[in-house]
């Protein structure tokens, strides 16, 4: 038994189809898993800001929870909420095309969201600049200091998440529909058979160049295919569109509180 057992190879186990599967199906979980771990990471750091705006302004010690009624700039303010939630609501509009087969729609997408991201980021910091109040000068302020800070911190790590899986998105495009070497083998013996028409050697090489594009791509772009690079990639998707619903729920919740009551 004993020798039966050290006879078999070590890689045994690892390259079992049912092992392959499984490392296949930690990667996709992993991402669904870390992508409610970072919303949970910025649920409890807004719930700690929300607890102390809500307790400052019930206390409201020395009259000095918002004195003379200050409130930070409310056109920038308008504008960051509106940027935030219309990225949000194109970042999840691409998801739905991309489920439905449109890559280049949500590469779009994604794009416009990190596009919007920069900005809402840059209205953010500039809206520091423009403050009535210093910071500390009252618990508004603290508070909205706090906030200010967190959502910058949000919107970046969002507009980053966003950015990285629109840039792996097009290099995975550039792999399976680029200059590699099995489109140019397609492309050549597309231009054999418009030359020769018979069912002679040259129509083989287009069926096999058809066989190993299909292979390569899995009849279609890979980020739609069942290939483990396009399940990751599609579990990468839905995590960070997912991120992004809820930094348009945060942002409404925060700006409701400091620009509405």
């Amino acid at each position: 038994m004993t020798d039966i057992t050290s006879a078999r190879p070590v890689t045994d186990f690892s390259d079992t189809p049912e092992e392959r599967e499984f490392e296949l199906r930690a990667a996709v979980g992993s991402y669904w898993t870390g992508g409610r771990l970072f919303i949970g990471m910025f649920t409890f750091l807004l719930a700690s800001e929300a607890f102390a705006y809500f307790y400052l302004r019930s206390s409201n010690n020395g009259q000095l929870w918002r004195p003379g009624n200050v409130t930070a700039p409310t056109g920038i303010g308008w504008a960051i909420y509106s940027v935030v939630l219309a990225s949000a609501v194109i970042a999840i509009f691409g998801q739905t095309r991309l489920r439905k087969g449109y890559v280049l729609d949500w590469e779009v997408a994604g794009w416009t969201a990190v596009l919007g991201g920069l900005l809402a980021i840059g209205l953010q910091i500039w809206q520091l600049t423009e403050l009535p109040f210093f910071p500390g000068s009252s618990g508004y302020a603290s508070c909205f200091i706090g906030w200010a800070v967190m959502n910058i911190v949000m919107i970046l790590g969002g507009t980053y998440w966003m950015e990285t899986a629109v840039a792996r998105s097009l290099r995975m495009r550039s792999i399976t529909t680029g200059d590699g070497p099995d489109q140019l083998v397609v492309a050549r013996s597309l231009r054999m058979q418009s030359i020769t028409t018979g069912d002679g050697p040259d129509q083989l090489v287009v069926a096999r160049s058809l066989r190993m594009r299909s292979i390569t791509t899995g009849d279609g772009p890979d980020q739609l295919s069942s290939t483990p690079s396009g399940q990751i990639f599609r579990a990468n998707v839905s995590a960070c569109t997912y991120f992004w619903g809820f930094m348009a729920v945060g942002s409404t919740l925060f700006w409701v509180m400091f620009y509405l009551i």
